[in-house]
């Protein structure tokens, strides 16, 4: 059996924002609802799935190029909402207004790794907040939040994170972190 890393790309986030997420998202805080850990929050561009371990350098130079072709750039919180389709949620997201650079680093991430890029081409910036468990998707009274301020938050790298599966929430840590920009 061929030795394998469970790997995506995400952006780190600040401690300021898991702040704010954490407290924000307890509106949330009812049965059938279970919160992402805080060390887990993170925005998501790319989930790469088992890789051959031999091949870690190869992904981590490619991420480094990536990184070095785009410029930090800011992100606004829109809400935190059920989602993705709000009939039958599957879980509770902090969803970002759109963001040009944000979609143009994703689509080249997902060019770099997926064997059908064309298959990823709607990037919705988002962080997980909270799963909804499979037999609750059909809670229909859960609120949406707007934030009161503006809440922002400056995506200044991308990293390759490790997901290790574990009982009751997998365990991710970054492997590498590359700053956006030269």
């Amino acid at each position: 059996m061929f030795n394998t890393l469970r790997l995506f790309v995400a952006v780190p986030l600040p401690q300021t924002l898991k702040d704010y997420l954490v407290k924000t998202r307890q509106a949330y805080d009812v049965p059938g609802i279970r919160a992402v850990p805080e060390q887990n929050l993170h925005l998501t561009l790319f989930f790469l799935g088992n890789e051959p371990a031999a091949q870690l350098d190869v992904i981590l130079e490619q991420l480094q190029n990536i990184a070095r072709l785009h410029n930090p750039f800011t992100l606004t919180l829109e809400q935190l909402e059920p989602g993705p389709k709000r009939s039958a949620p599957r879980l509770v997201w902090a969803r970002f207004q759109p963001h040009a650079a944000f979609e143009k680093l994703s689509l080249e991430v997902a060019k770099a790794f997926a064997n059908n890029p064309a298959g990823h081409d709607k990037f919705i910036p988002h962080i997980t907040l909270s799963r909804i468990k499979k037999e609750d998707r059909s809670m229909k009274d859960l609120p949406i939040i707007e934030p009161k301020e503006i809440v922002e938050f400056q995506v200044e790298s991308l990293a390759l994170w490790q997901s290790t599966l574990a009982s009751p929430h997998p365990v991710y840590t970054i492997v590498k972190e590359f700053n956006l920009g030269n």
